[in-house]
């Protein structure tokens, strides 16, 4: 009797080049699978960040006297979902998109206040445009092929080292402090809550099967870790580590308590969210400079996080060639790009390529498969977002602090001898976890590279266009004075 499968398979091999990245279909299935599960956080988080912050009306996302964060919630899924699907199809490569933190809570605090949240998506909107066209022009990709290889690798190693700390902030493990040092260990100094448990044992299960090279490692310690979360609750009903109204809980979960869901279905038409932006209502809610600057503000740093991540993951997945160029770099970017102007357009702010896809990578994923099923996952969460909110944040940090160490490997190959690029490297791996910023990173070694080759009689070794990003960079970081100086605000 025939295979029926094996034309099937044989097709889905040749359009994602699967065999030929050295990947399986079961490989990318569990990379598409383990990249979903540490990023479905977004799907809770972007609206707890957008959807509870009023504008200059005093309205909420959704034209509501209220936060409607079910409504924010299923958009953040539908737009992640499309994206991420074409992402895989396009671009090809197994980089999963969403709503882009740091940006949503740059639109909310320093936008929204300024106007109605349908002005402020609506320059969310406009920047993707902007650099929609930069792709098309050729300039962004130029961009991204101008770097040194040096550079490159040090930009992987940051992201490692930051998403490490995030990893590790998001279960509390190490937290932030009012008084004394930037950050501790645990709760005033101790591992004493049963969630921090959790955490530690999710990754020491990761970090033992990784080391077995266990096929299914990430995705098999997300899974365990989270069955363990809520045993741990049921048994020890410990509570939320915030709730509204209530004093704080330090030793509880965060983001989400774990347990069974009441009710796994549960839909809300986020379609209604499309007719919420209006492009051009900021120009007449502001001054027309100061929403130049803004949209400027969430370009650069939407252009050279999304430069980073893809960097970052293109190098741990073996994508990166010789020469430093990545395969497809132009669709990639054109993807991104639509993802900031679709997230304006659906009101649930602007997104971006994700360095949680590294997680994908790092159970095997090499091709734009893993990323279609990230894509279908968020879709269906739009109809079971019951679901989404069962991983807490202990039980899928393992997996970024795991990916973070096999990011950082590549380190090796920066030679520290050579001050030039040693230099500027080193600033762009420590200040991407110092700043909890992966554009500032970057635009300090960016910066660091042109004036040391500058100062040492080399300018001409710079390509023009590093020269232009420079520039760019040194204007971002002066953004704050010249606003203060035109007296924009």
């Amino acid at each position: 009797m025939s295979d029926d499968r094996t034309p099937q398979i044989s097709t889905l091999d040749r359009f994602f080049h699967i065999t030929e990245r050295g990947s399986s279909v079961g490989r990318e299935v569990r990379g598409g699978v383990a990249t979903f599960f540490t990023m479905a956080y977004i799907v809770v988080l972007n609206p707890l960040i957008i959807a509870t912050a009023p504008d200059a009306e005093g309205q909420f996302i959704g034209d509501g006297s209220g936060a409607n964060i079910p409504l924010v919630a299923a958009g953040t899924a539908l737009v992640a979902g499309l994206l991420s699907i074409l992402m895989g199809v396009v671009g090809k490569v197994p980089f999963a998109m969403a709503a882009g933190l740091g940006l949503n809570a740059f639109v909310t605090y320093n936008i929204a206040p300024k106007m109605s949240w349908e002005s402020a998506m609506g320059l969310v909107f406009l920047e993707g445009v902007v650099i929609a066209l930069l792709v098309l022009t050729g300039f962004r990709t130029a961009v991204f092929n101008a770097i040194p290889s040096e550079l490159k690798t040090a930009i992987s190693v940051g992201i490692g080292l930051f998403i490490a700390l995030i990893g590790f902030v998001d279960a509390g493990f190490v937290r932030r402090v009012a008084a004394g040092p930037p950050l501790e260990l645990g709760i005033r100094g101790a591992l004493t809550s049963w969630p921090i448990f959790v955490f530690v044992a999710g990754l020491l299960l990761i970090t033992v099967l990784v080391a077995r090279r266990v096929k299914g490692a990430i995705l098999i310690g997300i899974v365990a870790t989270t069955v363990l979360a809520i045993v741990v609750e049921a048994v020890g009903k410990i509570g939320a580590a915030t709730v509204p109204g209530r004093p704080a809980n330090p030793a509880g979960w965060q983001l989400v308590v774990p347990g069974i869901p009441d009710r796994i279905f549960g839909f809300t038409n986020p379609l209604v969210l499309f007719r919420e932006f209006d492009p051009f209502g900021a120009f007449g809610s502001i001054s027309a400079l100061l929403a130049l600057l803004l949209v400027f503000s969430l370009l650069i740093t939407d252009f050279f996080d999304t430069m980073g991540t893809i960097v970052g993951v293109g190098g741990q997945a073996g994508l990166i060639r010789e020469d430093g160029t990545l395969p497809r770099t132009r669709q990639i970017l054109l993807v991104d790009s639509i993802g900031a102007a679709a997230g304006g357009a659906a009101s649930v702010s602007s997104n971006t390529t994700y360095i949680e896809s590294a997680a994908g990578v790092g159970e095997g994923a090499r091709t734009g498969l893993a990323s279609v099923v990230t894509g279908v996952l968020f879709l269906l969460a739009v109809f079971v977002s019951p679901l989404v909110a069962v991983v807490p944040y202990e039980a899928a940090a393992p997996a970024l602090v795991v990916v973070g160490f096999l990011m950082m490997t590549s380190v090796r190959e920066i030679d520290f001898t050579d001050y030039e690029v040693a230099i500027p490297a080193f600033l762009t791996i420590v200040l991407m976890p110092f700043s909890y910023s992966i554009a500032t990173g970057i635009g300090a070694g960016f910066v660091t590279f042109v004036l040391i080759k500058l100062v040492k009689g080399k300018a001409r070794a710079v390509h023009p266009l590093m020269w232009t990003v420079a520039v760019l960079f040194v204007l971002y970081f002066a953004l704050g004075p010249i606003r203060a100086l035109l007296g924009v605000g």
